[in-house]
């Protein structure tokens, strides 16, 4: 069979290859499981092409992060009322004012707070919240509570960062599969888990015919060229990849456990023209229904190390004024502790902004302890998208009403 006859008989026109390549599926780059995108145009060409540009990461703790035994309300009884077990004593608190403090497991982040590099968002949260997991970080990737949109809030950025859509690997997610934050409309995420082995990736059924494309030099017509194209463009994005990795020093090192911001360092180091990065927690303990205290305790602490050690390291590669980091959950936790001595799903959670370009301190209104709504949940005070609204415009100075589809006050969190 010929190369041309082969790739008609698949069905997939240039221009299906394209919305293919926009949507995320099919050829793809991997070191895990699952559909993951491919990659666009000359790789080398844009880590050439970069700059010391703003960069946002995305630190993702999935699971439904307790924030009120993450960021304490020591001074309110209520507080001890409804969590007489599992709530935090005064005197384990690393104090912030006289009301709140940070769970004592939070040392790297305080002393980036007392630094004034740590803003922490209070009571985010949407309208009509939502208990599932899925659901809701649904409507946290896609900045669509309770609607919807076919593109993710970081790949919209990308889009309005570069309209054009000619800066390749503007977006790297670092996961088994493509998260939702991500999907764009003219962006192809670079997504991957494992350096070492970031590969192409193909379903079964399209094994034949990227063979032939490995086969194959000289191409055939329109749709041959174009993945031939991407087959050499996605072989050198992962080469990039690999070699960032091995050069990368902090893999090496035993003290430091950035968990998988040190996939992000070993590209920021190598120069990789990446702005906009996304990284889930994977094995996540924060969903702590049962015997919250130990679990929780230990999440924080590898989190919290994590965060700090990754700003070291931008701090020793001279990028720590260029880097900003957001943190955020699904959602909180439901305010009285359960009979399981844990906490259910809740509503609005706290939020941390991190980098020397943030203004460190308090922000958002911290929620009620005493006028709790849906059977013991706090009220959100800040809806989620002002957060988005200033990541997006106040650091990465792109126009947030055009992402996020309507206008949100921004909290003024960035140095100017």
């Amino acid at each position: 069979m010929t190369t041309h006859k082969e790739l008609c008989d698949c069905g997939v026109s240039r221009r299906d290859m394209m919305k293919i390549g926009a949507g995320g599926l099919g050829l793809g780059l991997f070191g895990g499981v699952g559909p993951v995108p491919y990659i666009f145009g000359k790789a080398h060409e844009a880590v050439a092409a970069s700059n010391s540009g703003k960069i946002l990461v995305v630190f993702e703790w999935f699971g439904g992060n307790d924030g009120l035994n993450t960021i304490v309300p020591y001074s309110d009884p209520m507080y001890y009322k409804h969590r007489p077990t599992i709530g935090i004593k005064e005197k384990d608190v690393l104090k912030i004012d006289a009301q709140f403090g940070w769970q004592k497991a939070l040392g790297g982040m305080k002393k980036m707070y007392d630094e004034g590099k740590v803003a922490i968002v209070q009571g985010v949260g949407y309208d009509q919240p939502s208990f599932s997991h899925f659901s809701s970080i649904s409507f946290w990737h896609t900045a669509a509570p309770n609607s919807g949109n076919e593109y993710g809030w970081i790949g919209r950025t990308a889009s309005a960062l570069d309209p054009s859509g000619t800066k390749q690997n503007l977006i790297v997610n670092i996961a088994d599969a493509q998260t939702l934050s991500v999907k764009a409309d003219k962006h192809v995420p670079l997504v991957f888990s494992d350096p070492v082995r970031f590969k192409r990736d193909v379903f079964a059924q399209e094994k034949s015919v990227t063979e032939v494309l490995g086969a194959q030099t000289a191409p055939v017509g329109d749709t041959h060229k174009y993945l031939v194209d991407v087959t050499k463009s996605a072989a050198q994005a992962s080469e990039l990849v690999r070699t960032a990795w091995q050069k990368y020093e902090g893999k090496n090192n035993p003290d430091l456990r950035l968990l998988d911001l040190d996939k992000v360092a070993a590209l920021i180091e190598a120069d990789f023209p990446t702005k906009l990065y996304y990284v889930p927690l994977r094995n996540s303990l924060f969903d702590t229904h049962v015997n919250q205290a130990s679990p929780h305790d230990r999440q924080l602490q590898y989190c919290s190390d994590a965060i700090a050690g990754f700003f070291n390291e931008m701090k020793r590669i001279g990028r720590a004024d260029d880097v900003v980091m957001y943190v955020h959950s699904e959602f909180g936790r439901r305010v009285p502790e359960n009979t399981s001595l844990g906490t259910d799903h809740g509503t609005a959670q706290v939020n941390f902004v991190i980098g020397n370009g943030v203004k460190g301190g308090m922000y958002g209104a911290p929620p009620s302890l005493t006028n709790l709504i849906l059977d013991g949940n706090l009220e959100a005070t800040t809806d989620f998208r002002r957060v988005y609204a200033s990541l997006i415009q106040e650091w990465m100075g792109a126009d947030a009403k055009q992402v996020l589809g309507q206008e949100f006050k921004m909290l003024n969190m960035f140095r100017a």
